[in-house]
């Protein structure tokens, strides 16, 4: 499976984006998805997942009630819906792909390349 992020970019603090995730290949279906950030200086962090069939969300504490993740298995495809950004939001945005919706980094048998989202105060 090979993935590619897109959406990012700046915005201020108090508004949206919606990080798209694009997967090649006709397994897309048979993997959970996640999202996870990176900001300069910082470990990789978890911020959402979600199963195979949608069925099952998870989300960071940080983040909930503000990021929405869904996918259409039809468009081979997870977005992140991010509302209400706050500065400390600032990162790199990565999909992965795996067996099961972890919030470990090392559950994830494949990444997309990351997209930039910077929130201004």
């Amino acid at each position: 499976v090979q993935l590619q992020a897109s959406g990012g970019g700046l915005v201020q603090a108090g508004g949206s984006l919606r990080l798209s995730c694009a997967a090649s290949g006709r397994t897309f279906s048979r993997y959970a998805m996640g999202w996870f950030r990176q900001a300069p200086g910082k470990e990789r962090e978890f911020v959402a997942a979600i199963s195979w069939s949608g069925g099952s969300t998870s989300y960071a504490d940080s983040v909930k009630g503000r990021f929405t993740i869904s996918r259409e298995n039809a468009k081979n495809t997870v977005y992140l819906q991010v509302n209400s950004l706050k500065p400390e939001d600032t990162a790199v945005y990565y999909c992965a792909a795996g067996a099961t919706g972890t919030t470990w980094p090392r559950g994830y048998d494949y990444w997309g390349q990351g997209t930039l989202v910077t929130v201004s105060s």
